[in-house]
């Protein structure tokens, strides 16, 4: 039986069309090439430039999904200037490299793999002198790509808090304000290691609002939270008992000034350290709008800082799409809304999914029975939650043909289980490795 018209189909093709567009806007070897230039022995990154020839050695070093194709493009720009380095990227994201050595590891929770790596690179951080200039190079999933635990903290206890944080609906900056406190090379500590070596860091922004000392952690900028802020975090989701001993005790020493606190603005190390985003959740819409338009939509760019529990997101996007099929407002048909950021999800089932199915699953339920409807959200890293998918497609039939396969949406949604909701219907977003990570991209297409 196929319920679907060709309204609702072309619907579901032109969000398929206009989500690769926002991917290849935030390209990393594009990004890596649209910001730095090199003439001779002069590289310029941003409005500064950097005279090779005055470097003693020059090292890259990086970590994150994205992390292995910035890694080339840094190489071939770098060439014979480069003097070696290393980067950790995420298990099945590894793409090319001349002469950089690349680690594969664990993501979202860390492995020894990633220890290893980030052993690397405050190995590489360690030994630069005064001389010397070290390329750091940062995107989504660097936090948990470079463990490297405080004294005291083993990788086990680490990765069991960061399994706690995602379990109890903790946003991605309060992760971050813990992981920096926990940790030995997050929160400015890369930075700290490094001087007085030159230090620049080049970042592909995953985080809402392009906060440099939330992105992968702040391995290279000053640290705005304190060890305060992660024990109000900590009371907030009442996890004091639930966190390994050892962590919770050293954030309690942090606290109590027994343990230093991680680098704050005026410290002197930044005074040669710099940062410049180069890519980001904002630059992915602008790209997809652009496509959009192409694509004969009436198109609103809502907001790339969307956030909050991933239902109650879903709800808002289905109520401003039903709004648009009844009243033609904020946009007449054929109209396209844009949202970016990233949501979160209290689990209580035991399902499989991530953020942008159960997104997609929650908005399936509310525009039910309407028509020409489509809503779509994946991750721009083709990767949601710890499934193959990068998200899922929605639209007004979704809950009629799921029913005629015997799957009940409500109970799915309650479960955690929007991969198995959508596998049963074909409407997985499944991309592979992007090689990039800026957020969630969210189509809304009415006809």
């Amino acid at each position: 039986m196929n319920l679907q018209s060709p309204i609702l189909s072309r619907l579901k093709k032109d969000a398929g069309t206009i989500f690769h567009s926002g991917l290849e806007a935030v390209e990393p070897e594009t990004a890596i090439y649209r910001h730095c230039k090199r003439k001779g022995d002069n590289l310029f990154i941003g409005n500064k430039n950097y005279n090779l020839s005055k470097y003693e050695n020059i090292y890259l070093i990086g970590a994150g999904k994205a992390a292995s194709p910035m890694t080339f493009a840094m190489e071939t720009l770098l060439n014979d200037k480069l003097t070696g380095g290393v980067a950790v990227v995420k298990y099945g994201h590894f793409s090319k490299s001349n002469t950089i050595k690349i680690i594969e590891a664990g993501h979202p929770v860390p492995d020894e793999n990633g220890l290893k790596g980030a052993e690397s690179i405050m190995q590489v951080a360690n030994k630069a002198g005064e001389n010397d200039l070290i390329i750091c190079l940062i995107s989504g999933g660097g936090s948990a790509l470079l463990p490297f635990p405080a004294p005291g903290i083993t990788l086990e206890d680490k990765q069991t808090t960061i399994k706690i944080l995602l379990a109890c609906g903790a946003a991605i900056h309060e992760i971050n304000s813990i992981r920096k406190h926990i940790s030995g090379i997050k929160g400015g500590l890369l930075a700290q290691a490094a001087y007085p070596a030159s230090f620049i860091s080049l970042i592909l922004s995953d985080v809402v609002g392009d906060d440099l000392d939330i992105i992968a952690s702040g391995p290279s900028v000053p640290d705005s939270s304190t060890y305060k802020d992660c024990m109000d975090i900590v009371a907030r989701y009442g996890i004091s008992k639930k966190l390994p001993y050892a962590v919770f005790r050293h954030l309690q020493n942090g606290l109590k000034g027994l343990i230093p606190e991680t680098p704050k603005p005026q410290d002197p190390i930044f005074n040669k350290t710099g940062n410049l985003i180069i890519g980001s959740n904002m630059e992915a819409i602008r790209s997809a709008k652009i496509k959009a338009q192409n694509l004969g939509y009436n198109t609103l760019i809502l907001s790339s800082m969307i956030q909050g529990e991933t239902r109650e997101a879903a709800r808002m996007h289905a109520a401003i799409a039903k709004e648009i099929r009844k009243t033609g407002h904020p946009l007449s048909p054929p109209a396209c809304i844009l949202t970016g950021g990233e949501t979160t999800v209290t689990i209580s089932g035991n399902g499989k999914g991530g953020r942008n199915q159960e997104f997609a699953l929650a908005a399936a339920i509310d525009i039910d029975g309407h028509e020409n409807i489509v809503i779509f959200s994946a991750g721009t890293d083709g990767t949601d939650g710890p499934t193959d998918a990068a998200g899922a497609v929605a639209d007004t039939t979704t809950i009629k043909r799921a029913s005629a396969k015997k799957t009940n949406a409500q109970k799915c949604l309650s479960n955690n289980d929007a991969y198995h909701f959508f596998q049963s219907i074909n409407d997985l977003v499944i991309t592979g490795p992007t090689h990039t990570n800026v957020m969630d991209l969210r189509i809304i297409l009415v006809g």
